[in-house]
């Protein structure tokens, strides 16, 4: 990204472009079909306002894409215990049903896999190191691997509007799940 010193303008202006290119990805539903003309013309910015800050369009899915792991999967955050993950759960759902929107716009498209797979990586990885120390199960990774996958399907489904459930919904039955599966 090319701005290195992030104004109030430059947020502003930043999030308008990423607001857009999602409306436009949940329309074409992959990034390759989004043209930095088209993104411009429906935001109402000029182009050199778009490379001011974005090289490509892919460097706008890959803002986003930074931006959520930064915030949901930040080394900041200490996890010690079981009850510390129940807690980074209900966060990350918050944050999601906080950003429930744009969520719903930048999942619609193919190229969320690949997201979500991110997502799911480092949840395992953070999940593991918690529980590693307490657990003697041998299978601890593989159930790990499987609690996580299901909550990524959920979460896909539900940002799809497949799903018959809500987020406060999801939320409640992971916390009950993980309860069962990891103690």
């Amino acid at each position: 990204m090319k701005v290195q010193c992030l104004n109030s303008s430059s947020i502003k202006t930043r999030n308008i472009i990423k607001t857009t290119f999602a409306e436009l990805l949940n329309e074409k539903k992959q990034i390759d079909k989004i043209t930095v003309t088209e993104l411009v013309k429906r935001a109402n910015l000029t182009r050199s306002t778009f490379y001011t800050h974005y090289n490509n369009i892919y460097e706008v899915a890959q803002d986003y894409k930074f931006q959520t792991l930064d915030l949901l999967f930040n080394d900041n955050i200490k996890l010690y215990s079981k009850a510390d993950i129940e807690t980074y759960l209900q966060n990350i759902f918050k944050y999601l049903k906080d950003n429930e929107k744009t969520y719903k716009l930048l999942l619609s498209a193919n190229e969320s896999l690949l997201f979500l797979e991110k997502l799911k990586e480092i949840a395992n990885e953070k999940i593991y190191d918690v529980l590693k120390y307490d657990c003697t199960n041998k299978y601890l990774q593989l159930d790990i691997s499987f609690f996580m996958n299901g909550i990524m399907l959920e979460l896909l489904e539900y940002f799809r509007n497949e799903s018959n459930y809500s987020l406060d919904e999801l939320l409640e039955n992971i916390i009950k799940w993980f309860k069962k599966i990891f103690n």
